[in-house]
């Protein structure tokens, strides 16, 4: 889920990526793509994302896994640029600085991008379920033994000890926003002690979090924003 100018979303799904508005106007999939999408964020105006191919999603954009694929034009177009075919990044984020960070089905190896996708060089190697890059180009790493961070471009990782286990991760400026194992949401901003933000409901399936400080997920309720105590359903659950 990458949260665009306004409070316009754009959501990945297993049909394509789609835009919802927070009237809850939805419009998609973008670009007529079907493609499954299991990683994306935003780098420099540019759309990264991966996945699996759809039934009528272009050949050139990868079999059975799509690799790394970019769009300059909001979704409506795609390109393939690096691992086509071969890979499966169910992680995928993107620094400040444009640094984007991935980690694929095959390995644990953190890969880092300088230009948009271009080209990889791995880093560390980490078992983490969600990664997120704050404004200091801090990358932290939810794992299961806990919230990892590195301050050296995902060299090496420490353990967050004051941390919440997280599953999920995003990060705008200098906040950092996570859902622990028990469905508890929280926010940090810079050093700050964490701060519990609200409680899902069921399984959180997608997290966003836009500049303003609005949280954006997915969870038993469908699309809600939550914004200071307000949570508001912006698309309910089918």
């Amino acid at each position: 889920m990458v949260p665009e100018a306004g409070t316009t979303i754009l959501v990945g799904t297993h049909m394509g990526l789609y835009r919802v508005d927070a009237e809850g106007s939805v419009q998609g999939p973008l670009g007529g793509y079907d493609f499954d999408v299991m990683g994306l964020t935003l780098t420099d105006g540019a759309l990264i994302a991966s996945g699996h191919p759809g039934m009528n999603t272009p050949s050139e954009l990868g079999s059975p896994n799509l690799g790394i694929i970019r769009s300059e034009d909001a979704g409506q177009n795609w390109e393939p640029v690096a691992f086509t075919s071969e890979e499966d990044f169910h992680v995928l984020t993107a620094g400040p600085d444009g640094q984007v960070y991935g980690i694929g089905s095959s390995s644990p190896a953190l890969q880092i991008s300088g230009d948009a996708g271009n080209t990889w060089t791995a880093g560390s190697e980490i078992t983490a379920a969600d990664l997120a890059v704050t404004a200091d180009s801090t990358v932290y790493a939810a794992t299961p033994s806990g919230l990892f961070a590195s301050q050296d471009n995902a060299a090496a990782f420490g353990l967050v000890a004051d941390a919440p286990t997280l599953y999920l991760l995003e990060a705008a400026g200098d906040q950092l926003v996570g859902v622990d194992t028990d469905g508890q949401l929280w926010r940090r901003s810079g050093q700050a002690a964490w701060t519990p933000i609200g409680t899902a409901e069921g399984t959180v399936a997608a997290l966003g979090l836009a500049p303003s400080g609005v949280v954006y997920l997915v969870d038993d309720r469908g699309i809600v924003a939550l914004d200071g105590d307000q949570a508001t359903t912006i698309l309910p659950a089918l």
